[in-house]
């Protein structure tokens, strides 16, 4: 017999045909299962290499055994007249038909139906992979502006060589065609010998400008240089020599040469002359450097500023920029939360509006002045949003690099319930001018809200190396902290920075609310911000003195929706609806002056609801949950995630009676990091529906829990319920 026909009497060949069959289908599902299961690699690696090494020896057993009657034996003690082989033959075929029909179904599930939703998520993935990878490359036509050098041996010189590249900068921002980073970010490079490359990539653009001042006597000689970034190839440069005369007309024939060159090298544009606001020399100087405290954006650097534009207009009563400056400055001072002085907000108002009333006077299309009006109506009396939003986008039409605009247009949406919108605009804020300070926080307010703490941490981890030992970093890193229920990083980092600028009144407000999330309520009661005090002197029994607070914050503030949490919080409901009926006929005429606020949810709705709710009130209960709904509504679909929306969401449902989905909610809140009173309806009255219920005992318990490990870290006793 030859060795082929013995191969197929033993069945060698349909041994190995099953196996091969067999070991493919194995190899599918071990990387499918053991995938699924989270297995590292060198798992999947070694099961599949023992498939390998177990064909030879699956074919040599064929050969050297056959399986009897008796069990298997080797095939040399086997009588061939006793022999099964062909009956092992037709059992293997059969095995093998149906190892293939496996595998023939598995091959056709995985084509048809897995394949298909398999490869969408694939090209969505791809889409979102170059979507990022688009957003973070550089935008073709962009350009950074920075701060031409004073190479003069009279450091008072520096006024020029600023002002020259402002107005560069200024003017290149009008041009719709190109992206020009702002001039806060730019001028955060002033005086340092940084990689070109470095500042290119941490400004998102592609070119550079930069250039020098050089005075000496009566002349003065101006250098300018356009740089590409990838390559640090200079694309083109110029030296200005001129007699120094006239400092205005000099600083307009420069920036519009270079603007000349400029345009025609990235967009081949012509220029359109540049014109600067004449002014005395002096005045300009001094208005100048307050411009530079005013970036500073701290309480004594703005009060700086305001004496120096005060000298500026004593010098130049004509001079329009000037006084816009001061009535921003005046309307910064204002008392109040996120402002940066201790003017009583009427009198900041009213003297702020006639600085601008008197800058829009001598020049109608003064961008600041503009920006400087949408300010004054933001920090109305209610906000006069409607008026604000013109404004700004007027001062935005006249300089679309004017920051300071697009953040106040931003605060504005805000307050207007607008999240959407205001993410779009802080967006583009930190794309054109990354280190701006009242953006840096606003941007990351706005990526806490929409569950986007991965790309809040990637923006701080862009710019922390170029502003270090920042307040205003450190306090953003704090609420991120604070935001995920990590109390003891968010007081530590937080602490640091309220140290580090006392003045700053963003941080302190951060620290209260780190203050009111770890339970220090005495601390708070003293050195609270803003509506903190109130809710930490209810929650210890002073409720007499909350209740002064809450009144004068709705009287002096317009802070309704405090007084409202902290009547319903002390059992006083009725008093709110007194309130409420005194002075709004309905409910349409209160969200008129009170839209929803940000992305956090209804929460003065929601107050107003559980108030007619206690009073037995079904029809303004209802108009008042109806309201609730379409807010909240809107906010989920737009995307936002953050645990308070999601503390209100469960509020809303509580009271709307659906206890299993306000239970949900509850349950999501707690586990993104939210902490509240230790009985939460102390602090959430509208979650009472829910008390004795066992899921939500347990809630509160894990919440408590969460509270005292992070007490335990701050060296605080713990907490009970």
């Amino acid at each position: 017999m030859s060795l082929i026909q013995e191969l197929k009497r033993r069945n060698v060949f349909k041994v190995g045909a099953a196996y091969v069959v067999l070991t493919w289908l194995l190899a599918q599902a071990t990387d499918v299962f053991l995938e699924s299961f989270g297995a590292p690699d060198w798992v999947i690696k070694t099961v599949l290499m023992l498939l390998v090494i177990g064909f030879p020896l699956a074919l040599f057993f064929a050969w050297a055994f056959e399986l009897t009657p008796e069990g298997i034996k080797k095939e040399k003690d086997v009588d061939r007249s006793q022999s099964i082989t062909t009956e092992t033959g037709r059992k293997l075929d059969f095995t093998i038909i149906a190892i293939l029909l496996l595998a023939l179904g598995y091959f056709s599930f995985d084509k048809f139906v897995q394949n298909p939703a398999r490869d969408a998520e694939m090209a969505e993935a791809a889409a979102e992979a170059e979507a990022v990878q688009e957003a973070a490359r550089p935008v073709e036509k962009s350009i950074a502006v920075l701060p031409f050098v004073n190479m003069s041996d009279d450091a008072g010189n520096e006024y020029f060589s600023d002002g020259i590249s402002e107005e560069i900068l200024n003017s290149l921002a009008k041009i719709k065609q190109l992206k020009v980073a702002g001039r806060t970010s730019s001028f955060a490079f002033k005086g340092k010998n940084q990689d070109l490359r470095q500042i290119g990539e941490t400004l998102g653009v592609e070119h550079i400008l930069e250039g020098s001042v050089r005075k000496a006597g009566t002349k003065i000689r101006i250098t300018a240089q356009l740089i590409q970034v990838e390559d640090g190839f200079h694309l083109w440069s110029e030296a200005y020599d001129r007699e120094l005369t006239d400092v205005f007309a000099i600083q307009d024939e420069i920036a519009t040469a270079i603007l000349e060159q400029l345009k025609a090298q990235l967009i081949g544009e012509d220029a359109t002359p540049v014109t600067t606001a004449r002014a005395d020399t002096e005045a300009y100087e001094l208005y100048l450097l307050a411009k530079q405290r005013m970036y500073q954006r701290t309480g004594p650097t703005i009060e700086a500023a305001a004496e120096l534009l005060d000298r500026a207009i004593a010098l130049d009563p004509q001079y329009a920029p000037a006084y816009a400056q001061r009535g921003i400055a005046t309307l910064l001072l204002s008392e109040g939360q996120g402002s940066y002085g201790e003017i009583p907000a009427e009198q900041a108002s009213a003297q702020g509006k006639l600085y601008l009333d008197k800058a829009l006077q001598l020049d109608s299309t003064l961008a600041e002045g503009w920006a400087g009006l949408g300010l004054y109506h933001t920090g109305a009396t209610p906000p006069r949003a409607d008026q604000a939003i013109e404004a700004l986008n007027k001062a935005l039409t006249l300089n679309p690099n004017l920051i300071n605009a697009s953040n106040w247009l931003h605060n504005t949406l805000i307050q207007q319930g607008k999240p959407a919108e205001a993410h779009d605009i802080v967006m583009g804020m930190i794309d054109r001018d990354p280190l701006y300070r009242p953006g840096i926080r606003n941007a990351i307010n706005n990526f806490i809200n929409f569950g986007q703490q991965e790309q809040a941490w990637a923006y701080l981890d862009r710019i922390r190396m170029l502003i270090p030992n920042d307040a205003v970093i450190q306090s953003s890193e704090a609420a991120l902290y604070l935001s995920l229920g990590q109390l003891a990083q968010g007081m530590s980092l937080v602490e640091s920075a309220v140290e580090l600028q006392p003045s700053n009144s963003v941080a302190r407000l951060t620290q209260s609310f780190g203050m009111l999330d770890s339970h220090q309520y005495e601390r708070l009661a003293e050195l609270g911000e803003a509506w903190l005090p109130i809710f930490a002197m209810t929650i210890l029994g002073r409720t007499e003195e909350a209740a002064i607070l809450a009144f004068e914050r709705a009287e002096k503030e317009a802070d309704v929706s405090t007084l409202f949490a902290f009547l319903n919080m002390a059992g006083r409901s009725d008093e709110v609806i007194v309130y409420l009926e005194a002075r709004w006929p309905d409910l349409a005429a209160l969200r008129q002056d009170f839209p929803p606020y940000g992305a956090l949810g209804d929460f003065l709705m929601l107050d107003v609801a559980l108030a007619y709710s206690r009073a037995g009130n079904q029809e303004r209960f209802e108009d008042a949950m109806q309201r609730v709904l379409i807010v909240h509504e809107e906010l989920k679909t737009l995307g936002v995630n953050n645990s308070l929306f999601f503390m209100n969401e469960a509020s809303r449902l509580a009271l709307a009676g659906e206890l299993d989905s306000s239970l949900d909610f509850l349950e999501r809140a707690i586990t993104l990091g939210q902490i509240t009173t230790t009985r939460m309806t102390i602090g959430w009255p509208a979650l009472e529906p829910l008390e004795g219920d066992p899921r939500y005992e347990e809630i509160q318990t894990r919440m408590v829990q969460h509270l005292n490990d992070e007490r335990e870290k701050l060296g605080l006793e713990p907490a009970t319920i």
